[in-house]
């Protein structure tokens, strides 16, 4: 039998509305669910979050540290996670921002919101993008003025 995540994903919408908590199980299986394309995973931990916000956490926190997935829905997964538990972001953010696959942009968002979330952690974030001679000059002298200011 054929499943399609678009499917799954107006199934679990429709059930919001008369049990959240199967809509919330639902989200969170499609976004968890690394046969799902990038998109619909991060657009399923969203609805989570709006059915179950604590339920959100473990689902953007799978999309953020998942390498296979596009950068951009990566941060897009770590914003949401640090709006959702901000005490959660930080392996997140610090998984992206030491990646050296992902974009250098992105991961010097990643290492201002792990900087913003739990600035404690963000110095090895900082410290690895600083020392990465791939990444830009302009990026890697944002993130070693970045690093100073929350070093411990």
């Amino acid at each position: 039998m054929h499943c399609d995540p678009d499917d799954d994903m107006t199934a679990a919408e429709q059930l919001a509305g008369h049990n959240p908590h199967a809509a919330a199980e639902a989200f969170s299986a499609i976004a968890r669910d690394r046969r799902v394309d990038d998109e619909t995973r991060l657009s399923a931990a969203e609805q989570l979050a709006a059915v179950d916000p604590h339920a959100a956490a473990p689902a953007c926190q799978a999309i953020a540290c998942d390498s296979e997935v596009g950068d951009e829905v990566r941060l897009s997964a770590a914003e949401a996670l640090a709006a959702a538990d901000p005490g959660a972001a930080a392996p997140a953010c610090q998984a992206i921002a030491c990646d050296g696959q992902v974009g250098d942009e992105v991961r010097l968002s990643a290492a201002e919101l792990l900087a913003a979330t739990d600035p404690g952690a963000a110095a090895p974030a900082c410290e690895a993008i600083a020392r990465d001679e791939t990444v830009g000059d302009q990026v890697r002298l944002s993130t070693a003025v970045l690093m100073p200011a929350h070093t411990p």
